[in-house]
């Protein structure tokens, strides 16, 4: 069998919680070898954040830690030490990539910068994961996800219009600057194949969520200034582009062509107010009176379940879809039988059931799942046997609680 696409790539993640782990690890499920760096004592802040297995804080057993460091070797480290220092430059003359989401500032302080990681490693990619990236008049400026998500334009179109417009949840800005992050750094390391060298790949999340949400948007107001608002759960074109209630959840009915709508109205059994005049023209249905025509619908949905209705859709040939909650997700048919769901092991030896890659390549499979590192699990390995330190080195430098 062949193997994974990105083996014999060595990417050493530095910083801390969403961003650049999630980049790194992106990275890791198809074959690169990530060497996760994190204090030591403490480790990464995702490890502080839950869910937890009964609720009960445990570093080992973070949900949030676990999703986002599969596949990856982890090691302890103080930055914040000349040795520590000492021991990422040598790390990085022999990685491959650079991931981190620290700011410009907090690089010149550490010595990390790109100019002195090029000096150990002229052909070192440096990927940076922040929510305003380095280049630009933002580039010092620290931000999280949720000011990421309202930078980014995302926060302005989710919500009901007469209400606050609502932030993206948990921190899609910081999976989303990692989810781009990922694919520009493999664009870097192809470019590093024709003349060696390295260079800087530069992401800010705000800049991605801007291009991924707002694109139709932007074209919109450049066009005639318009501003697009917050519409809710429906969009004011052609009936139905909504969501509506029915008997266990709910469910999402997105357009369609017109022989759709006609399926969708012969599947409740033509009711009478079906042949009225007033519905006939969709796109005033969907533009000045959706909601009457919510109202008409309802009563024939509640009478039915998500399952019922999506299998009836099935059966018809209408693309509309249920409303998916997470225990439905779990056990949807379809990421069962794509093999999605990966399980593994905390460090109390539980069993979690965690999201795989998210994709499949023919010719070149994915990396063999690894669970997530404990804290300082890999040191011995990385160390010793990667930099060929003794035991009496790593002793004395667990003494001083430099790893």
């Amino acid at each position: 069998m062949a193997l994974p696409p990105l083996t014999s790539t060595r990417v050493l993640e530095l910083g801390d919680y969403v961003s650049a782990a999630y980049c790194a690890k992106l990275l890791g499920e198809y074959g690169a070898e990530i060497i996760k760096v994190e204090p030591p004592g403490t480790g990464d802040s995702a490890r502080k954040h839950g869910p937890f297995p009964n609720g009960k804080p445990d570093p080992e057993s973070s949900g949030l830690f676990l999703f986002l460091n599969t596949s990856k070797l982890g090691i302890t480290l103080d930055l914040h030490t000349p040795a520590g220092i000492d021991i990422v430059q040598e790390l990085v003359r022999q990685c491959d990539v650079v991931v981190h989401n620290y700011l410009p500032q907090e690089l010149e302080t550490l010595g990390l910068t790109y100019a002195q990681l090029q000096g150990l490693n002229p052909s070192i990619v440096m990927t940076n994961v922040t929510a305003f990236g380095h280049v630009g008049p933002y580039g010092r400026y620290k931000a999280y996800s949720l000011a990421g998500s309202a930078a980014g334009g995302a926060a302005h179109r989710i919500g009901a219009p007469d209400r606050y417009p609502l932030a993206m949840p948990y921190q899609r800005a910081d999976l989303w600057g990692g989810l781009n992050g990922a694919p520009a750094t493999m664009l870097a390391l192809t470019t590093r194949r024709r003349d060696g060298m390295g260079q800087v790949v530069d992401i800010s999340s705000a800049e991605c969520l801007n291009a991924f949400g707002n694109g139709n948007d932007l074209i919109i107001y450049a066009d005639s200034g318009s501003i697009t608002r917050r519409h809710g759960t429906r969009t004011p074109i052609q009936y139905p582009y909504t969501i509506l209630p029915c008997k266990d959840g709910y469910f999402a009915m997105i357009i369609g062509s017109e022989h759709h709508w006609q399926r969708w109205v012969e599947m409740m059994g033509n009711p009478e107010w079906t042949k009225n005049p007033r519905y006939q023209d969709r796109v005033a249905m969907g533009v000045e009176y959706p909601e009457e025509v919510d109202a008409l619908l309802k009563p024939w949905m509640m009478q039915h379940t998500k399952h019922e209705l999506w299998t009836m859709c099935r059966e018809r040939g209408i693309p509309w879809h249920a409303v998916q909650t997470v225990d439905d997700t779990m056990e949807w048919d379809l990421l069962k039988d794509r093999g999605f769901w990966e399980e593994q092991r905390d460090g109390q030896g539980r069993t979690w059931k965690l999201p795989g890659p998210t994709f499949k390549m023919q010719r070149t499979p994915a990396a063999p799942f690894r669970s997530s590192p404990t804290l300082g699990q890999h040191n011995d390995f990385v160390y010793g046997e990667l930099l060929d330190m003794s035991q009496l080195e790593r002793t004395a430098l667990r003494e001083k609680s430099v790893i």
